[in-house]
């Protein structure tokens, strides 16, 4: 069995830091935003053109100049030139499963209490998204284990973070396979200081978590509908070894700022999912009795759903569309290459 020890000691540079600080160098992924507010993504080449019917720009107009400048393009637009975040880069990377929106992944980040050092197992990996916050987060230090049961998920995964990163990441160990057959054997128990749970049935797991997590370690579990919450709230309690669940949901809503014109925006992240935690007790000790109870019937009959990813309400990928991802991910971390932008707007 691991104790999930780093595969590689820490250097004195985070991985992934050169990329974020310093001038803009050939390899570096920018982003561009013109005077109306449009994005594009592109990654520097020596010689390259970024084009547009507005024109087009010169990469070696941007390489060698600081972060935050402004480059003209052959018909004077004016873009300014940033870094994108990690907010920026996981909207727009390519993506087979549903990403954790940024606003979910900083909930679990500070909820979870995911700590530089952390030894922390993650389910359910999908696109790489809240992988890549994890992997901030445990530092080159810590050490995140993901368990992915769908190779093309794996593989689009590993290709985003390696370009994210422009390696890979030292403290990451990625397994294809079930959580629950693959966990003991990854894991000594009661060694695991977090759990991660992005997964259809989380609540068939968690004897395993349970087994794997020290003494206080934390279960955060991300689920898409009610009737997942209260499952995963309920099998925690019946357990007997974790401490009585919590769970919320979060909503940013923007504002538009302009002159007098300061009001919430038309638009919201709204409902993307619920974040559930609850804590691992330590051996032989016994929750508190709840003082309050519902009331009897409540729960109704024990009618187990058919928990597939159409059953709640998710659109299915087709193996066809999660192969052609897959060879862009590559694509994008072996060649440097630009993911695909969406097409400009026509209009003046």
């Amino acid at each position: 069995m691991s104790d999930l020890a780093p595969t590689t000691p820490p250097t004195d540079t985070p991985t992934g830091a050169t990329r974020r600080r310093g001038p803009f160098a050939a390899g570096d992924r920018v982003q561009l935003t013109d005077p109306k507010g449009r994005m594009h993504t592109i990654t520097l080449q020596p010689g390259g053109q970024f084009f547009t019917h507005r024109g087009s720009l010169a990469h070696d107009d941007i390489i060698g100049h600081p972060d935050g400048s402004t480059a003209t393009n052959t018909t004077g637009v004016e873009y300014l030139v940033l870094r994108p975040l990690l907010s920026d880069y996981v909207m727009s990377m390519p993506r087979g499963a549903a990403v954790v929106y940024p606003k979910d992944a900083g909930q679990i980040i500070t909820m979870a209490d995911i700590f530089p050092g952390a030894r922390v197992i993650e389910a359910g990996v999908g696109s790489g998204a809240l992988t890549m916050s994890l992997l901030r987060a445990v530092g080159d230090g810590g050490h995140l284990h993901s368990i992915e049961r769908r190779a093309e998920f794996a593989d689009i995964a590993r290709n985003n973070i390696e370009a994210f990163f422009g390696q890979p990441h030292p403290a990451w160990t990625l397994t294809v396979g079930d959580l629950v057959e693959t966990l003991p054997h990854v894991a000594t128990p009661g060694t695991i200081d977090r759990v991660v749970l992005d997964m259809l049935a989380p609540w068939e797991c968690l004897d395993v978590v349970a087994d794997a997590l020290a003494p206080g370690g934390v279960l955060i579990c991300y689920v898409a509908t009610a009737t997942q919450l209260s499952r995963v709230a309920e099998t925690a309690r019946a357990h007997g070894g974790y401490t009585e669940p919590a769970a919320w949901e979060s909503m940013v809503r923007g504002w538009h700022l302009e002159g007098l014109a300061v009001r919430p925006e038309h638009r919201m992240h709204g409902h993307t999912g619920f974040l559930i935690t609850t804590r691992r007790l330590a051996p032989g000790v016994t929750p508190p009795l709840r003082k309050r109870r519902p009331a009897k019937g409540a729960y109704g009959e024990d009618n187990t759903p058919d928990w597939t990813p159409e059953a709640i309400g998710e659109r299915p990928i087709s193996d066809k569309k999660l192969r052609k991802l897959a060879r862009t991910a590559r694509d994008i971390a072996d060649n440097n290459t630009t993911p695909p932008q969406p097409q400009e707007d026509d209009q003046a």
